[in-house]
């Protein structure tokens, strides 16, 4: 009987050990996708500034990506150890309402309305950028002037296109072209499909084609450029510009109804969207959502369109519409 006792007392405690994970006093837990908390993110020296500051240690926490991270919150659910949640792009916002608490960040006033897509600040814009095709300005191809110009068949096996079932680039180009063309997008998939050297399920792999120099033109970035200006010293990739609109995706910051940390996680909010804006805009090539932030000259090299469409147009009924459709078209 004892050691029925002693052994169950010892499961309950490594249960609460793993429900309730333990904290350090005055660590604010802030979840964010990989790229953000990875070597090459912008975290390396944003985290250790923050908490030189402030004082306030923060457990940065990479939770994969931003459905990756969605996922993780529904899963845990009040139990959820985050305070702060980083990079939930506004397409998918909508999943994470239910779980944030709004915020009326005093930064709000130098963010740009066009760029808060949750009026009730739940999720407050850090970063956006649009969806662009790249192209090689050394391959000797044509620069397509259109999403139609790509259908043209000079462009068979020139072009790298991205699912959109596995990849937020791919979705991307898929809420594009039905902003754009509406119920004929899927019309539009099956002619450029037909031009496509792959079609990779995610970003970074498309990229590395198009670097290596399997095809000259790639979906990615406007901002794309500004990483080889800054890092590569070379003007050789530039984003095409479309004049009926790109795609925009904007990156939001929230905070967990749940935290017990609420002024810390206010003060983290506010340094990502004051001090923390030019590193991020380095570091993920994205442009900053505060417009008070100057911008290094190689930003010169990622043009904002004039026009840009966001998913908020686009009930949420239509998005899982047109993924299947696309489906349908695509993999028969």
């Amino acid at each position: 009987m004892k050691k029925t006792i002693v052994f169950a007392a010892v499961l309950f405690a490594v249960i609460s050990l793993f429900a309730q994970p333990v904290r350090e006093e005055n660590e604010l837990t802030v979840y964010s996708y990989d790229s953000f908390s990875g070597e090459w993110g912008p975290a390396g020296s944003l985290i250790p500034a923050f908490e030189k500051k402030t004082g306030i240690k923060v457990n940065l926490v990479g939770a994969g990506d931003a459905v990756q991270m969605l996922s993780r919150l529904e899963l845990e659910g009040d139990s959820t150890p985050a305070d702060v949640v980083l990079g939930i792009t506004d397409d998918f916002a909508y999943r994470a309402y239910d779980m944030l608490s709004p915020y009326e960040s005093p930064v709000l006033e130098d963010i740009p309305d066009e760029l808060e897509f949750d009026k009730e600040h739940r999720l407050i814009p850090f970063d956006y950028g649009a969806f662009a095709f790249v192209y090689d300005s050394e391959a000797g191809v044509r620069k397509p002037e259109s999403l139609e110009d790509l259908a043209s068949p000079e462009y068979k096996d020139k072009v790298i296109l991205i699912d959109p079932r596995t990849s937020s680039v791919g979705l991307g180009l898929l809420y594009w072209t039905y902003n754009q063309f509406g119920d004929d997008a899927i019309e539009w998939w099956k002619a450029v499909g037909e031009n496509a050297l792959t079609i990779a399920d995610g970003w970074s792999s498309a990229y590395g084609l198009f670097t290596e120099g399997e095809a000259p033109i790639v979906l990615s970035y406007t901002t794309s450029p500004v990483y080889h200006v800054m890092n590569d010293n070379t003007t050789r990739y530039q984003a095409i510009i479309f004049p009926a609109g790109h795609e925009a995706t904007i990156e939001g910051i929230g905070i967990l109804k749940t935290t017990d940390m609420r002024e810390e996680a206010e003060a983290f909010v506010d340094f990502i969207l004051t001090e923390g804006q030019l590193d991020i805009a380095i570091a993920n090539s994205m442009y900053p959502a505060n417009s008070a932030v100057e911008l290094p000259d190689a930003f010169a090299w990622a043009p904002k369109p004039d026009i840009m469409y966001t998913s908020a147009t686009i009930p949420e009924d239509k998005r899982t519409e047109l993924v299947e459709s696309w489906t349908e078209a695509m993999t028969r």
